[in-house]
């Protein structure tokens, strides 16, 4: 399970946290322009965008978590498992893609979500393992950039590109419940609130923050949908803010923790569950954050550091990142 979010203004910071009971060996990866991206039904594309994000490498392929490219278009992947339905065979005059090959494909192409929703329109996603070893990633996924925040989804009843007004992405169930089921919220606020329990009686507030009381606190993806849509929608330094940028950077970071998961607390088949790293990626700089589990401080890397004219994946070693 996962949580996405857009934050501060012309939604220039796009994250998550990555909620998972084991690791893939992951790495911050960027994907400089000339690196030839390959694809198994497409041409490949030997000049694109440069991106960066959190992938795993394997047999020197990056299977990205998320990324944003150099024009500040941003997607992440989140588990969407049951619902999705991938095509099973390639279809004539449509873009065959791979469900793995979808983030350096819209990324490698695309400057905006208005020219990703073109691509879409002719988008046949066939559900093919990357390897024998590894199962299908069902999932749906979040775009954005600075003027747009979509929820891809492919179900049985077809391919659906919603807008996303909320800035948050977590699981199951598909979007449009998520967009009903915060309704139920809907009196929740950041805060006190005048008694409407009776006239024929007085009820004090026995204490501050008591106008959230509801906000829902475990770790379904219901619950944190609706919380991590409050604690963003009434964060500081949000649209219009002129803060300094370390502050907005820092507030992400808050939103995130606000619905990560704490190791031991979310049990599994074969473990438990916990937030794996948190990330945040300044969309007009290309600067990744990113945050481990068990690392205290905050670390950083600037995709312009590199060279991006490259024709080779870049693999950051956690050394060359920045500490913030």
């Amino acid at each position: 399970m996962c949580t996405a979010v857009i934050f501060g203004k012309n939604n220039r910071y796009f994250g998550r946290n990555l909620d998972y009971e084991r690791t893939f060996g992951e790495y911050v990866v960027v994907t400089p322009r000339n690196h030839e991206l390959k694809f198994r039904f497409m041409p490949n594309v030997k000049s694109h965008a440069a991106f960066i994000g959190t992938a795993a490498v394997i047999d020197g392929y990056p299977l990205y978590y998320e990324a944003t490219n150099e024009h500040g278009l941003s997607i992440a992947g989140l588990n969407f498992v049951g619902n999705c339905h991938f095509a099973k065979t390639t279809l004539d005059m449509c873009d065959n893609v791979c469900q793995f090959e979808l983030i350096p494909y819209i990324l490698g192409r695309c400057i905006s979500v208005r020219e990703t929703r073109q691509i879409i329109d002719r988008l046949n996603l066939v559900g093919e393992r990357f390897a024998p070893e590894l199962p299908i990633a069902e999932l749906h996924w979040m775009i954005a950039d600075k003027k747009e925040c979509v929820v891809l989804e492919i179900t049985e009843e077809g391919t659906r590109v919603y807008d996303d007004p909320f800035g948050v992405l977590t699981n199951n169930p598909p979007f449009y419940y998520h967009e009903k089921n915060i309704c139920v919220y809907r009196s929740l606020s950041a805060k006190d609130r005048q008694q409407g329990f009776s006239d024929s009686f007085s009820l004090g507030a026995f204490s501050r923050g008591m106008g959230a009381m509801g906000l829902p606190g475990d770790w379904s993806s219901t619950s944190r949908f609706v919380r991590a849509a409050f604690v963003r929608a009434n964060a500081t330094f949000r649209q219009g803010s002129v803060k300094d940028e370390h502050a907005e950077i820092n507030q992400f970071f808050h939103i995130l923790r606000s619905v990560a998961m704490v190791d031991g607390c979310v049990g599994v088949e074969n473990g438990f569950e916990y937030t794996q790293y948190s990330c945040c990626c300044d969309a007009q700089k290309g600067i990744y954050y990113f945050k481990r589990y068990e690392d205290v401080c905050l670390r950083a890397k600037d995709m312009r550091e590199c060279d991006l004219d490259s024709k080779e994946i870049i693999r950051v070693a956690h050394k060359d990142c920045h500490a913030v």
